[in-house]
């Protein structure tokens, strides 16, 4: 409690004294005089997707024991997102909504009313130095492409598709920049407050707390460099820096760090018993960016997950599964698959739930001289069990405010590795969308 009201203090000084250093008259510019005051848009997706299953494997036999789905699913989803924003004087009012269907074998699905509205927030901006938001925002915190250790008050991104939007939380915050003469040439704060109460983004963590968090950017020596800390009780308290800095005009190296106190852990063993622990976490992120002569990028990152599982515990955790599972062949008796489902969810079931990830994207723009054509690959391998994804994709933007992507996903990895045990061995997807 002591460090939490202190955390706060510090925080609300430097929240206070922002005001007291922003400038009092406002500037225009004459590109923001002849800007709209309004902004609709967004886009309408169709992306139908055939699951290759693997019968084999432990997740396939958690997800479809009592089921006969036979070797491949289909699966159809559809999106509405749609954004607007309107600004008068100081301020602004921005709404993003995100609407999704999907037909799949367990029938037609959609997203929670509560959660349609990915961002919905008032932004006021009384000097060029100073601006206020009020709402539901997404905060995207961190360097990484395709992790974010230190994206403390955000949904994690989804590493097969990092660029997808993200629902925002219900927060207040502030940005205070100021711009000097020498090596440090900027300095921007960013206090935030989030409650987390029912109702009220109460999918973060413990609710009926108040939560507070900051940032301090520098750009020092030309370089970014963010120090940022969580606290108030939702989650356990954390802090994290992050840089990038662009060695040569084509060439970027990025990193992370994040100290998480008294992480807990749930742990599943090979016989059922499941134990909790408390322990201090550390994840960190190093990546590259790299931009050839001819626009082909490469980005490699390597991702230290701290709150992630070794190999042994994720091999105890099949072994279970596939215990549970020859019960139920045997006697019709599911109760250790139930078991095993209920560390599964927000656990062992994260997308990426071990310790050592390497990822790497490689994209082409325009190849051979075939206009608004990119293909790509994208890879991420669990270092620690070597098993593996690879995507190739490709993309076409040839038609006006229409975008089409063709990509697949295959899965490979042996008995009791990450990505061998995923339900299903391939995924082939058709992603259509027009912009409006």
């Amino acid at each position: 409690m002591n460090r939490a009201f202190l955390f706060f203090l510090a925080w609300l000084i430097i929240f206070l004294g922002s005001f007291a250093f922003a400038e009092e008259e406002y500037k225009f510019e004459l590109s923001e005089i002849e800007k709209k005051p309004y902004h609709l848009g967004g886009y309408v997706e169709l992306r139908p997707v055939l699951f290759g299953l693997d019968r084999d494997a432990s997740l396939y036999k958690l997800k479809f024991y009592n089921r006969n789905e036979g070797k491949t699913i289909e699966e159809y989803n559809g999106k509405l997102q749609l954004e607007g924003s309107l600004e008068k004087g100081i301020a602004r009012l921005f709404v993003r909504t995100n609407f999704d269907l999907k037909y799949s074998y367990l029938g037609w699905e959609h997203n929670d009313p509560k959660r349609m509205i990915y961002e919905g927030y008032l932004s006021l901006k009384p000097s060029p130095s100073l601006s206020f938001k009020f709402g539901k925002q997404t905060l995207l915190w961190g360097k990484g492409y395709a992790f974010n250790p230190v994206a403390f008050v955000s949904r994690p991104k989804d590493p097969d598709d990092p660029e997808l939007a993200l629902e925002g939380y219900i927060t207040a915050s502030a940005d205070y920049i100021k711009s000097f003469q020498g090596p440090l040439k900027t300095v921007s704060i960013t206090p935030v407050i989030f409650p987390v109460y029912k109702d009220i983004n109460d999918d973060i963590g413990m609710v009926n707390r108040l939560n507070f968090a900051g940032k301090l950017y520098l750009l020092f020596y030309d370089t970014d460099i963010d120090l940022m800390a969580m606290t108030g009780g939702s989650r356990t308290s954390r802090v994290g820096m992050d840089f990038s800095k662009n060695i040569t005009t084509n060439l970027e190296v990025h990193g992370e760090f994040a100290f998480i106190n008294n992480q807990k852990s749930r742990v599943i063993d090979s016989q059922g018993n499941i134990s909790e622990a408390k322990f201090d976490a550390k994840s960190y992120l190093l990546g590259i960016r790299y931009l050839t002569a001819s626009d082909t990028t490469f980005i490699f990152e390597y991702y230290r997950n701290g709150t992630g599982f070794s190999h042994l515990e994720m091999k105890n955790y099949f072994t279970f599964i596939d215990k549970g599972y020859g019960l139920f062949l045997s006697k019709g008796n599911d109760s250790l698959l139930k078991k095993a489902a209920s560390v599964t969810e927000g656990n062992y079931g994260r997308s990426n739930p071990s310790k050592d990830y390497l990822y790497f994207r490689i994209s082409q723009k325009e190849p051979f001289n075939i206009l608004y054509f990119t293909p790509a690959i994208t890879g991420i391998m669990n270092l620690s069990d070597r098993s593996l994804s690879i995507s190739p994709e490709l993309l076409y933007t040839g038609i006006k405010n229409l975008e089409i992507r063709l990509k697949a996903i295959g899965l490979f990895g042996g008995k009791g590795a990450d990505f061998g045990e995923k339900p299903n061995d391939y995924r082939v997807e058709l992603r259509v969308r027009y912009y409006f």
